[in-house]
């Protein structure tokens, strides 16, 4: 049996039942974190009133059933998932997969949702599709070797992240093996995402994070209307696996497939920026805590990281020196660090240091370079780094950067999370939400659940 033929039949049939009660309740705090970060980007992200003006203009945003987070009125299921898949990564504040190097609640989680929403399926069936559509991208995430994807100049957010969106709609929408395989078929021809928004810190990523959520709602509603899509998607001769990587491994797509479960390798970002960049903001706060160097007295600071990471936060080093908008501050290893020495912290509210001059003091004294020893590990996110104050050079080797499944926050921590984005947009109603996200499970019928 073809991989794309065993992964759809997994995504299509696995029991409910038989997913693990640990996986499922795993699944419900990620879709709570994502939900904060829609929440403030449907506020305060500089790329939602154009959004809303396209779907506008194009006559996209007719009243439907579904939830947008953060919107006061409610759209249809296409346009509600582009908005809460855009919405979710615009803050670069949601959840990633090390082994995938990518995000997959914002793909994943408002397909979903306007499956659920639009079939009037169950909290209970509407978690199990989203733990099936974080198999199903976290794996063919990790079978296209993501440092050859990236070398291609691809996102596997927003390419593999259609084919989890359509896994998990089309487990919503009562797809069999069959036609699951179909909606893959179709994923395939509409799977995109250019890293090329480095260039100028563009809007793309989060758009096209967005796109993949629609696209995978699409793709299933499709292959449920009877429309037939390519047979052998995946691992065809020149299917998903071979045409976007040079090194794809399809075995890892089925690999301990339902009994060893990727969305507990899923960890949460404790900064709203590229993950590449948390392991060394981890060790500069612990050194700044230990030491409390005043900024003026630090003359520089080296971070190593994996060549993954200088692709995307520490090249070319001195544009990164100037990140002057929110994107290129997201993907800037020196903004990053010059924040965390200065603040103390790395929050969302501390965008307000882009372009100021003492901040870019302090990133013209970072230095980023490749780590090889950071290479062939399990993962890609760790960090060296070197910070000299005086004389004296203190080093640190953070192997993996905090929220990871081996330091996932306990509930307290995510409801911390979860207020401090929801707060300044619902005021007094975030715990209300927070209280319905946590009842989620005993939903009847997600059609309403949110008001």
């Amino acid at each position: 049996m073809s991989v794309t033929r065993t992964i759809a039949d997994f995504a299509a049939g696995f029991a409910a039942n038989e997913i693990p009660a640990e996986v499922t309740a795993r699944a419900l705090a990620l879709v709570t974190d994502l939900t904060g970060s829609v929440l403030r980007a449907a506020h305060e992200a500089d790329s939602t009133p154009a959004v809303l003006a396209m779907l506008g203009r194009l006559g996209m945003d007719s009243e439907g059933p579904c939830t947008v987070f953060g919107l006061n009125r409610h759209y249809g299921a296409a346009a509600a998932a582009l908005l809460n898949g855009t919405l979710g990564h615009s803050l670069d504040f949601d959840d990633t997969h090390a082994d995938s190097s990518l995000h997959p609640s914002a793909p994943v989680v408002p397909a979903a949702l306007a499956a659920a929403e639009t079939t009037g399926a169950s909290g209970a069936e509407f978690l199990a599709a989203v733990v099936v559509g974080f198999e199903v991208c976290c794996r063919l995430g990790m079978a296209l070797d993501p440092t050859a994807h990236y070398a291609r100049g691809f996102h596997p957010t927003a390419t593999a992240g259609t084919f989890g969106a359509a896994a998990a709609a089309g487990r919503l929408l009562g797809l069999d093996g069959d036609a699951m395989a179909s909606a893959f078929g179709v994923a395939a021809s509409q799977a995109s995402g250019s890293l090329q928004f480095l260039v100028n810190g563009a809007w793309n990523k989060r758009y096209q994070v967005g796109e993949a959520a629609m696209k995978g709602l699409m793709a299933a509603t499709l292959a449920d209307s009877g429309f037939v899509g390519a047979e052998d998607a995946i691992d065809g001769k020149h299917g998903f696996l071979g045409g976007y990587s040079d090194g794809a491994e399809p075995s890892r797509v089925v690999a301990d497939l339902g009994s060893v479960w990727e969305t507990m390798r899923i960890g949460v970002k404790p900064y709203p920026a590229c993950r590449y960049t948390h392991a060394a903001v981890d060790g500069i706060l612990a050194l700044r805590a230990e030491l409390g160097p005043a900024p003026a007295d630090v003359q520089k600071i080296t971070v190593g990281l994996h060549r993954n990471g200088i692709t995307l936060v520490g090249a070319p080093l001195e544009e990164k020196r100037r990140a002057r908008s929110v994107v290129e501050g997201q993907f800037s290893m020196p903004f990053a660090a010059a924040v965390a020495l200065l603040r103390g912290r790395f929050g969302w509210d501390d965008y307000d240091l882009l372009g100021k001059p003492e901040v870019e003091a302090l990133a013209d004294r970072v230095d980023v370079v490749r780590d090889e020893t950071l290479e062939g590990l399990r993962h890609p996110f760790g960090a060296t780094l070197t910070l000299r104050t005086g004389d004296v050079d203190h080093r640190l080797r953070i192997a993996d950067p905090s929220g990871e499944p081996d330091s996932f926050p306990d509930h307290e921590a995510m409801a911390t999370k979860f207020r401090t984005l929801a707060g300044p947009v619902l005021n007094h109603g975030a715990d209300a939400l927070l209280a319905r996200l946590g009842e989620v499970p005993q939903a009847p019928s997600l059609r309403g659940w949110f008001g």
